[in-house]
């Protein structure tokens, strides 16, 4: 049994479910995400909560259940609030600064990385290391954090790079004389 697929997600005031079909459409005051579910899962609205049911005992079906009430969940989180996550750049020269539409990075290349900011998401850069996303969908958040992060992973000897914040690297120890 699903622990997380058994807990009904709850709709907080001023936020609509509609179901049709297997496509769920989430109203709120931050704007309307939808969601098409696979024909694994059953999706309900009632008493102003939306339970997610599995239709059959099997492996995927037992998958789709937890993953389809967790995506639900952030919809209803993502049209009432923002999803956010942050980046550190550390290392001598690094820096991050916002042009327009795009993310310009110098990460050490012999070339300044651009990156163009997508639909729907908000970047901000209150210091030259510091990098803040912003959106409604949890998923594209954390996508785009995943994208800007792959330019220049933290490398386990020096700890240069772009991370997380609040991430731990485990230092490796340099050669040994």
């Amino acid at each position: 049994m699903s622990r997380i697929g058994k807990k009904p997600v709850e709709l907080p005031s001023g936020v609509e479910a509609k179901v049709s079909g297997q496509t769920i459409e989430v109203k709120g005051p931050k704007g309307t995400q939808s969601f098409t579910a696979t024909d694994d899962v059953t999706i309900v609205v009632e008493d102003s909560a939306v339970k997610v049911t599995p239709r059959g005992s099997s492996k995927r079906a037992r998958q789709q259940w937890g993953m389809s009430r967790t995506v639900v969940a952030n919809l209803v989180h993502g049209v009432q609030n923002t999803f956010k996550k942050e980046l550190e750049i550390q290392g001598v020269g690094y820096r991050a600064a916002l042009q327009g539409n795009n993310l310009r990075l110098n990460l050490g290349y012999s070339h300044d990385v651009d990156f163009a900011i997508p639909d729907g998401i908000t970047i901000t850069c209150p210091k030259p290391t510091e990098i803040i996303i912003e959106g409604h969908d949890a998923q594209q958040v954390g996508q785009v954090a995943a994208n800007i992060r792959d330019w220049r992973r933290p490398e386990p000897y020096k700890g240069k790079g772009i991370r997380y914040k609040g991430e731990y690297i485990f230092m490796k120890e340099g050669k040994k004389k």
